[in-house]
């Protein structure tokens, strides 16, 4: 059950950082009203807020480099909902090989 809270932890900071990126840049690179930027910063902070909630025994390093495998695959996975940017076969290995990283990383038993 830990490890599910984790990766839930994990995936809802990787929603928070890609949206509230992507509403700055629909703010910046689009023209589109400052409310965009504004959501977008309170929501970037949002996903500061939420790799805390992680275990007690997982460092901050270990943590973040998990997160980067977690932000990888969610950026696939936004680009192909959001932009309409179907991954091709080398994006999925990629994020595949990604995800086996964040499994050694943060959940192979250590002792």
């Amino acid at each position: 059950m830990e490890i599910v809270k984790s990766l839930f932890y994990f995936i809802i900071a990787g929603i928070f950082e890609i949206g509230g990126g992507y509403l700055i840049w629909l703010w910046l690179r689009e023209g589109r009203g400052i409310l965009y930027g504004i959501a977008g910063a309170i929501i970037l902070i949002l996903y500061g807020i939420v790799p805390t909630l992680q275990p007690q025994s997982a460092s901050f390093g270990r943590v973040y480099a998990t997160y980067g495998g977690i932000f990888i695959v969610l950026s696939i996975l936004w680009g192909w909902q959001v932009d309409k940017v179907v991954p091709d076969k080398i994006d999925l290995i990629g994020g595949a090989i990604a995800l086996v990283g964040v499994g050694i990383i943060m959940y192979y038993p250590r002792g």
